[in-house]
């Protein structure tokens, strides 16, 4: 854990989280997005500080692959997306940081007022419209259900 790293400190409890850890596992923990990509976007980050991917143990990277398709999995069922997109993500200000997997699971009508692909999510942060509380909370207690359940 690094001092000054948001993933570290919303991972450990430091900075508060709406809709809280959803599910962990050896190595990786899986929280609600913080930020204006919608209700049911997830990040999955190493529990461990990781900038790059290369640096991932065998038993990390083993882990990630099932975990990923679980995630988007969970998303699928609890949003009924059109598409989940998976994007890693691992830049502040411009330098490489706490690696992370944005699980985003995206409608025809997102689709419809933000675009698609890679226009996507910088639309997104720059309409800068942040979820409901309630709703991430609600889609977070179905998600650890759906989690414990696989």
């Amino acid at each position: 854990m690094i001092a000054s790293c948001l993933a570290c400190d919303l991972a450990s409890g430091r900075l508060p989280l709406v809709g809280g850890q959803l599910h962990r596992t050896q190595y990786w923990v899986v929280e609600h997005c913080v930020g204006p990509l919608g209700v049911g976007t997830m990040i999955v980050k190493p529990e461990r500080h990781v900038v790059h991917v290369a640096d991932l143990t065998d038993d990390e990277a083993a882990e990630l692959g099932p975990l990923l398709r679980d995630a988007a999995r969970v998303a699928t069922a609890i949003i009924q997306p059109e598409q989940v997109y998976v994007t890693l993500w691992s830049h502040a200000g411009a330098v490489p940081g706490h690696i992370h997997y944005v699980i985003h699971p995206v409608t025809r009508d997102v689709m419809e007022e933000f675009g698609h692909g890679s226009k996507l999510q910088p639309a997104m942060f720059s309409a800068n419209c942040w979820p409901d509380p309630q709703a991430v909370e609600t889609f977070a207690e179905s998600a650890r259900r759906l989690f414990r359940s696989d």
